[in-house]
């Protein structure tokens, strides 16, 4: 399935349906009377998170919804029939935002949550309304309400506890894909993913949800590369994981480049919990591991730690720094399942 993180919707509730003008008129009755029935109401437009998508992929193919307008008001007091309503489904983590793509009118944060769209047309009053004791044969009746017509914007920010950051060829995906059952594509050029990954990791009877995005470079946030646009899937994250290539000859210098993107992206994204990780270090000696360490370190002001993905060198050590900064309401437990006595 391909991943779509932004769509462009165009929706619309259905009209409301219009009130009938109708007199009762039947034999051996003395008196009719007004009977017009109440149009009904226009279908609605609402959207739904739902559990099991994690792509906007749909709204590529269908992108305008409209939902059916009220059926007229009838004579004999017969009200019109209301307008079937319209439901789109979006994953968990989508924002709905205006035409202009700024202003959000909903994030869908929660599975099940729902917001109303567009509201349908209220039906109009038939004749028997407007009946009274000096208008006793009204020929009036209300029109329906018109629908509401907008043009929206779904933009997907997936939710996951833990978000990798790096330069291309970091090692973000053979990181994702030694510590989880998912399959990213990896290759020994820059920019081989180009689309969030997800993966579930375990570690001490808890799991929690990793997302790979392409790699960031200089100038990212000016529209170079492709990495900032998927910068948003990692906004949510409870905390970061950089890493940092240990065979690169300016270490200090890819820290500084991922950091800065970070800062000029905005918002709290550059203030989440970071760990940095020194990675690929089985490719380096003694003397050169020693010397990457040292320079990352002065960069950082901090100490880092040693990983390598290949050859799943500290990846446990990694994961369970990862969890400590992780709330426990977002971690799924598994219990420990106790050994059955053994019995003859």
């Amino acid at each position: 399935m391909k991943f779509l993180d932004l769509a462009k919707v165009y929706i619309r509730s259905g009209a409301g349906g219009g009130g009938c003008v109708s007199f009762r008129r039947e034999k051996y009755i003395e008196f009719g009377g007004p009977d017009g029935g109440d149009g009904g109401g226009g279908g609605s437009v609402t959207a739904v998170a739902v559990d099991g998508l994690n792509t906007l992929i749909d709204f590529r193919y269908q992108q305008h919804f409209f939902a059916k307008n009220g059926q007229p008001g009838m004579g004999k007091q017969r009200t019109g029939k209301d307008g079937d309503d319209i439901v789109l489904r979006v994953p968990v983590g989508t924002e709905i935002l205006d035409e202009d793509q700024e202003t959000v009118i909903a994030d869908m944060t929660e599975l099940d949550q729902r917001v109303e769209l567009a509201r349908g047309g209220n039906g109009g009053w038939g004749n028997l309304h407007f009946k009274s004791a000096t208008n006793q044969a009204p020929r009036r009746s209300n029109p329906g309400q018109d629908g509401v017509e907008r043009t929206l914007w779904l933009r997907l920010k997936l939710i996951a506890d833990v978000g990798l950051l790096g330069l291309p060829n970091a090692g973000k995906s053979t990181f994702l894909a030694a510590t989880s059952n998912a399959r990213p594509k990896i290759a020994d050029y820059p920019f081989t993913t180009l689309h969030p990954n997800l993966g579930v990791v375990g570690v001490d009877n808890a799991e929690f949800v990793v997302a790979d995005i392409p790699g960031l470079i200089e100038g990212a946030h000016e529209g170079r590369g492709i990495g900032v646009r998927f910068l948003g899937h990692v906004e949510r994250c409870a905390v970061l994981l950089h890493l940092v290539d240990g065979t690169s000859e300016t270490i200090a210098d890819d820290y500084r480049t991922i950091i800065g993107e970070l800062e000029a992206y905005g918002g709290e994204l550059a203030n989440k919990p970071r760990i940095t990780v020194l990675n690929k270090i089985d490719a380096l000696d003694e003397e050169q591991l020693a010397n990457a360490r040292f320079e990352l370190e002065k960069a950082i002001g901090d100490d880092v730690m040693l990983m390598s993905s290949v050859a799943r060198t500290n990846t446990t050590e990694v994961l369970r720094a990862l969890r400590a900064e992780i709330d426990d309401d977002r971690v799924r437990q598994n219990p420990v399942e106790e050994e059955a006595p053994w019995q003859p």
